[in-house]
């Protein structure tokens, strides 16, 4: 499974992106997919995740109520629309797939896609 990550950009504070992270192959409505995030000089992070139905959706603190994670099995599909951007959430924003075990952490994800590049102006 290959996973590409699309849609990030240079926006303001208080704007607006969706990402998109397309896999290949037909197997995508059986993983459970994620998003994490990596800025500068910080470790990677858990930002959202979704089962592989639509729902449940599990987000970190930070974020609730600004992201929505959500997916289309008939697209391959998974988006983070990612609304009131804040400069901190500034990063390389990174899909996943195929959760094998704890729902944050890096090493559950079989799957990762390259990354795609969030940068929030002040």
């Amino acid at each position: 499974v290959q996973l590409q990550a699309s849609g990030g950009g240079l926006v303001q504070a208080g704007g607006s992106l969706r990402l998109s992270c397309a896999a290949s192959g037909r197997t995508f409505s059986r993983y459970v997919m994620g998003w994490f995030r990596q800025a500068p000089g910080k470790e990677r992070e858990f930002v959202a995740a979704i089962d592989r139905s639509g729902s449940p959706t599990y987000y970190t603190d930070s974020v609730k109520g600004r992201f929505t994670i959500s997916r289309d099995n008939a697209k391959n599909t998974v988006y983070l629309q990612i609304d009131s951007l804040k400069p901190e959430d500034t990063a390389v924003y990174y899909c996943a797939g195929d959760l094998q075990g704890d729902l944050k952490g890096i090493a559950s994800y079989n799957y990762w896609g390259q990354g795609t590049q969030v940068t929030v102006s002040s």
